[in-house]
């Protein structure tokens, strides 16, 4: 996927470059310099497979580690995605008990809604906009107890009216073109009670890989602000002004800067 004004992250040379390049190089040397192997070998050998298996099994169970983050950005595919999982205790501050019961919209949301379970007296549904045929055991899990669905967001969502407290979707709507997105965003709004919430790239970040675009359909289209400002006057979609301000003064309580262009919408009455 792809994604969105950044905050600085850590490199992907600062967090493993150290172990990989010197532990290796050194156990090695130590090797090719002596007959027999010595202790500090064995215990080299030991720590470094500890890590392996440790990172191995945080991989596994669909977690999102600071070591994945990292990768991500350096690569140029961060996503908002992964930015609604750290922007989850900050939209609990905002909206308060409205986050009961939420849908996440989007690419991975199988990760979304894993957080979102997490969380004191919350319930979660996901709806992947596509295919998922690489999704590990824990996506696969989700898939099957109905927590999490594919469906074509071109299309109405199989919901009632105000059926969740919160709607949240993320990287999805950049994938759309107007034609659907006038379709899209108000069906999002219709679902749910208390509000949605968008994660948006920003013009001149890092989309979707070339590879990519087979699976989404189209190159992601980036807008800026003020473009997403008018497609809300004109489809009569208001934004929520008390929420979003409550959401600022959460994030600067919590020292997280937004990579992704946020937009808080008012449900219908």
């Amino acid at each position: 996927m792809s994604r969105r004004p950044s905050n600085p992250a850590r490199r992907y040379g600062d967090n493993g470059g150290g172990v990989g390049g010197g532990g290796g190089g050194g156990a090695l040397f130590a090797f090719n310099s002596k007959s027999r192997s010595s202790p500090y070998l064995t215990i080299t050998f030991l720590v470094v497979g500890a890590l392996l298996v440790l990172g191995y099994i945080r991989r596994g169970s669909g977690g999102l580690g600071s070591s994945t983050y990292a990768v991500s950005r350096v690569e140029g595919d961060f996503s908002c995605t992964e930015e609604v999982q750290q922007a989850i205790p900050v939209l609990k501050k905002a909206y308060g008990d409205s986050m009961h019961k939420v849908l996440h919209v989007g690419p991975d949301t199988c990760s979304v809604v894993s957080k979102l379970l997490k969380e004191d007296e919350t319930e979660a549904l996901g709806v992947e906009p596509y295919d998922i045929e690489d999704a590990g055991p824990n996506c696969r899990a989700l898939v099957q107890k109905g927590l999490v669905r594919v469906a074509d967001v071109k299309f109405p969502l199989p919901y009632r009216p105000k059926s969740f407290s919160v709607v949240i979707v993320s990287d999805a709507l950049d994938y759309l073109s107007p034609r659907y997105l006038n379709k899209t965003l108000p069906d999002l709004v219709r679902v749910s009670a208390g509000g949605l919430v968008i994660f948006t790239g920003s013009p001149g970040q890092h989309r979707a890989k070339a590879s990519e675009v087979s699976k989404f359909g189209r190159a992601a289209k980036l807008r800026s602000s003020s473009w997403w400002v008018k497609f809300f006057l004109q489809t009569s979609l208001e934004e929520n002004e008390a929420v979003m301000k409550k959401f600022e003064q959460a994030a600067t309580k919590m020292s997280y800067t937004p990579s992704c262009q946020i937009f808080h919408i008012k449900p219908y009455n």
